[in-house]
């Protein structure tokens, strides 16, 4: 095995056993569902009926900049669902929003709505017990993306496939897709887990989705279909077993339930606010938030993207955003928790800039990143680029936007103060496209990951997200680092040692 090869094992590793170690559902201590009235599903179709015309040539599009309202989007669409529910994650923790979210599944399944959900092998932060128990109803149907090197392998097994198939293990599905009835999707940074829903007492995520309806969503179907069918997906009762559990078991989802209806996991103001749904989508339409695009794009990669030789070799969404660069003529704003350029992708910029186009682009700062290795990466091209003339900011792990933005679970709790990290990947071009997605700055989502982007051509959608962005380049809550100054020092010394030991992992793979 070639000596830079075992860096690399250590880290992919490390990535896999970063999860939050899920725990038994704790048993009941009361029935809490008796005592919430569940509404009567009014049904998508009728919901979307004032729509009809626009729905059939053009794209609708919402962002959501939230992680409170992000996560009520996903629960109303799920309750009120009329025949599917298509989900493709990064990850998909139990934790307790993962929980809940399998709650709202489990109940549109006990309705007859046809669950389908791809989730990739390497973050899988649920036991073989949760996974096949959820499995285990007759609407939900689950598979794993490119297993090998997580679920039902013990250490040995996760080294012995490194080893063998190292570029192989290393082609995860980065896509974030949830489909509800091919009629609306939500798409963008979002995994499903406490941190990117506001919901994490220690560490929560700046992120981004994006909500569509219409043309766009047959796009997004057509990429998940390509993903369930490819052979990298592989039904979960394949790769696990658990012959101890009674998988017809009646009351086999009774704790999940319990769990939910608990209002000191799920708080009631939150139910409230999911029913209310219907009339706070009628005020976006009345407020024209609900923006009608002309033109939008879903560009998604193929899975297994990359069948060239080495690490090298791109795809679908790293040709596209290099060509939106190509074609800026004024400014570029970009938004990605990992910033890490090749020499090619800093003469990309170069370019641009001497065209006269100025870029500006936030990243997370040493104080905010959860990815030490990443920063690493950034730090050895950091100067390079703004030689280049890119203007860099990273955000503040006390960014004193958080309690504006975080409109879930913070707002219920306020005795704790959860660092703020960046996960946000967007790109705003002359002021007039938005891009929102899963593809961060980095050689993975250049050239193994698979991602997805939605290009939107709209100056209002664009005005949006940009508002954001300005708002986040404010001092208060990034710094911006020069080639004399940067913000490192305000991690610590500690987190400065430990990123200091992971520059010995070449930048090609992080």
């Amino acid at each position: 095995m070639a000596p830079k090869i075992i860096p690399l094992i250590l880290l992919t590793l490390g990535l896999i056993s970063c999860g939050s170690h899920p725990k038994e559902i704790p048993a009941a201590t009361e029935d809490f569902c008796s005592k919430i009235h569940f509404s009567d599903s009014a049904g998508l179709s009728r919901q979307l009926e004032p729509l009809k015309d626009s729905l059939l040539n053009k794209t609708g599009a919402y962002v959501l900049e939230d992680g409170g309202n992000a996560m009520i989007a996903r629960a109303w669409l799920c309750e009120n669902a009329e025949k599917t529910i298509d989900i493709q994650y990064f990850i998909f923790a139990t934790d307790n929003v993962g929980l809940i979210a399998c709650d709202y599944i489990v109940r549109a399944a006990d309705r007859g709505i046809k669950v389908r959900m791809l989730i990739d092998d390497i973050l899988v932060d649920a036991s073989p017990h949760d996974i096949l128990t959820l499995a285990s109803h007759k609407n939900i149907s689950i598979k794993i993306y490119n297993p090998g090197i997580n679920l039902g392998k013990n250490i040995v097994g996760k080294i012995a496939h490194l080893a063998k198939d190292f570029k192989g293990a290393n082609q995860r599905m980065h896509n974030k897709t949830f489909n509800v009835d091919n009629k609306v999707v939500i798409t963008g940074g979002r995994n499903i887990a406490d941190e990117y829903f506001d919901y994490s007492h220690e560490y929560n995520f700046r992120d981004r989705d994006v909500l569509l309806l219409g043309k766009t969503v047959a796009d997004v179907h057509n990429s998940f279909e390509e993903f369930w069918n490819s052979p990298l997906s592989v039904p979960v009762n394949e790769l696990v077993s658990d012959p101890n559990t009674d998988f017809t078991d009646v009351k086999r989802f009774e704790r999940l339930h319990q769990y939910a209806c608990n209002p000191e996991n799920f708080w009631p103001q939150v139910r409230e606010k999911i029913r209310d749904l219907p009339n706070a989508f009628k005020r976006i339409q009345q407020s024209g938030s609900l923006v009608w695009l002309d033109s939008s794009r879903f560009v998604p990669d193929a899975p297994g993207k990359n069948n060239s030789e080495g690490l090298h070799g791109g795809g679908n969404t790293t040709d596209e955003l290099i060509k939106l660069v190509n074609g800026a003529q004024k400014s570029i704003d970009i938004q990605s928790p990992y910033l890490i350029t090749t020499k090619e992708g800093k003469e990309v910029f170069a370019a641009a800039v001497r065209r006269g186009v100025k870029i500006r682009i936030l990243t997370n700062s040493l104080a905010s990143t959860d990815n030490l290795p990443a920063f690493a990466g950034y730090q050895k091209i950091r100067k390079g680029l703004l030689e280049a003339g890119v203007r860099i900011f990273e955000f503040r792990p006390d960014a004193k936007e958080r309690y504006d933005i975080m409109t879930g679970a913070l707002q219920q709790k306020l005795n704790f103060t959860p660092t703020f990290g960046l996960h946000a990947k967007s790109m705003v071009i002359d002021g007039r496209i938005a891009v929102v997605g899963t593809f961060n700055l980095d050689p993975r989502s250049a050239n193994l990951n698979s991602e997805c982007v939605t290009v939107m051509y709209s100056e209002k959608i664009a005005a949006g997200v940009e508002k954001g962005m300005e708002e986040e380049f404010k001092p208060e809550n990034a710094w911006e680092t020069t080639l004399k100054s940067n913000p490192d020092v305000e991690a610590g010394s500690w987190k400065r040692v430990k990123t200091w030991t992971k520059k010995v992992i070449p930048k090609k793979i992080l």
